[in-house]
């Protein structure tokens, strides 16, 4: 058969019901990993998942989560020769909590519901669909390949990736051989452009910390002791503005990115952000003077105040408060050195004239990937999908929010190519979630198309790449 018919296989499973019955069968498991029951995490893995790639000749792992007991992982290897280039694939059985009772009347979050072209269901878009339609992809080319792919591939499913996938470095570090590829093909997180299929190589850290600043016990009366006593929210205000100007572009040197790379440039030069997530026009002149909305969200940092208390705000009374607390977050792209943040902000504010700011690092950061846009698996990705869809894909040197790719690009050494399967209004995490019909089919149609290309020509690509 040809890679058309596959394709044209791939059409079919969708057309006549195959891959909704799928995904309906998935979503009916409660797999909410923020919930205390999680035995339903492994009922997934080995009810569901498993014997789906069984079938397709994959040989199951079931592996122990060393941070997190209850939620473990299934690496599923198909090997089918030494020599051949190597695929991982990666998805997230878990979800998060389905609360039932936000959910618009008639849908119902553990059974897809369609209306239109849109599937509403818990999982439908993060990550449940994305995964089955990578699964189903490789079944249409078992099937037109008489039962080859012409690659070994392995697939890595876990269940904590919505309470932060504690674990899954450790997972991965510890299953390096069961795990071993050139390149992971991975899905989750949404397109850019509803009506245009995208790669993303890598994703922007994420690194959150406190400004806090304590002058003395207890609340003094404004009226006795206001241009007397140094006000601490007064000073961290000041503080923030030294960090980031009024226009939002960063301050400190220490935070910020080397220049855009030509390669991110010339990617970004055909990405267009005209408006946010609600449909309201971009601000004129905010951020990083100098470069594009698309370069200031995909090719740079932001660093942004997500909270900032003093008093009591929602009961203020006349009096200077004793002490105050910002909370900061910085969102970056490689090249950053976050390695001892605190002593970077803290020596600058010093600088600065700052004195008895405490800064704290909190939460676990996520670090910084990206996958030049000029390398050979990225050119052989966007070219793929090219072929099968008529149109050149939008290419993004990283998404603008954080995954954890460090663990495959950097624990595992792996080349990292997403390929999105849902759009930025699913609603993800919130009620009425859901998966649009149309972007399923493409995207089952799509990866129908690379992992045919990958038996054709993957490993031409991996010498390629190997030889620099």
């Amino acid at each position: 058969m040809t890679r058309d018919a596959a394709i044209a296989g791939a059409a079919r499973y969708f057309d006549e019901g195959g891959y909704k019955a799928d995904l309906d069968r998935r979503i009916g498991i409660r797999t909410e990993s923020q919930a205390a029951d999680r035995a339903p995490l492994l009922d997934y893995l080995q009810r569901e998942i498993g014997p789906s790639l069984a079938r397709l000749g994959f040989d199951l792992h079931l592996v122990d989560n060393p941070a997190a007991p209850d939620a473990p992982a299934l690496i599923a290897r198909r090997q089918e020769g030494d020599g051949l280039p190597g695929v991982l694939c990666y998805g997230h059985g878990d979800v998060v909590l389905g609360e039932p009772g936000r959910w618009r009347a008639g849908l119902d979050p553990w059974r897809i519901t369609v209306e239109g072209d849109r599937w509403y269901g818990r999982g439908t878009a993060d990550n449940k669909g994305q995964h089955s339609i990578n699964i189903a992809a490789v079944e249409q080319v078992l099937e037109a390949r008489g039962g080859r792919l012409g690659f070994n591939m392995a697939f890595l499913v876990e269940t904590s990736e919505e309470i932060g996938s504690p674990g899954l470095d450790e997972i991965c570090a510890a299953n390096r051989d069961l795990l071993a590829a050139d390149v992971l093909i991975a899905s989750d997180g949404p397109r850019l452009d509803v009506g245009r299929p995208m790669i993303a190589l890598g994703t922007r850290g994420v690194i959150n910390f406190d400004l806090r600043l304590t002058l003395r016990e207890g609340s003094h009366h404004s009226g006795n002791w206001g241009g007397l006593l140094p006000n601490p929210a007064t000073i961290l205000a000041n503080a923030v503005a030294a960090l980031v100007d009024a226009r939002g572009a960063i301050r400190v040197p220490g935070l910020r990115p080397p220049a855009v790379p030509d390669s991110v440039r010339r990617a970004l030069a055909d990405v267009a952000i005209a408006r946010d997530a609600e449909g309201a026009p971009l601000a004129e002149g905010w951020g990083e003077p100098g470069l594009s909305p698309a370069e200031r969200v995909f090719g740079w940092n932001a660093l942004e105040v997500l909270a900032f208390t003093a008093g009591t705000p929602d009961a203020p009374q006349n009096a200077i408060p004793p002490s105050a607390r910002v909370h900061c977050q910085l969102r970056f792209v490689v090249g950053t050195d976050v390695s001892d943040l605190p002593g970077t902000v803290g020596a600058y504010l010093e600088a600065k004239g700052f004195r008895g700011i405490e800064v704290s690092e909190s939460g676990t950061p996520m670090l910084a990937t990206r996958l030049d846009p000029d390398d050979a698996w990225a050119r052989w990705a966007a070219g793929s999908i090219a072929a099968t869809t008529g149109g050149a894909p939008m290419v993004l040197p990283n998404v603008g929010g954080s995954l954890p790719n460090e663990v495959f690009a950097g624990t595992l050494g792996l080349a990292t190519v997403w390929v999105p399967h849902s759009y930025g209004g699913c609603r993800q995490h919130g009620p009425d979630e859901h998966l649009l019909a149309p972007l399923a089919r493409e995207g089952l149609q799509m990866m129908t198309g690379l992992f045919w290309d990958l038996g054709e020509s993957g490993a031409a690509v991996a010498r390629q790449r190997r030889a620099g």
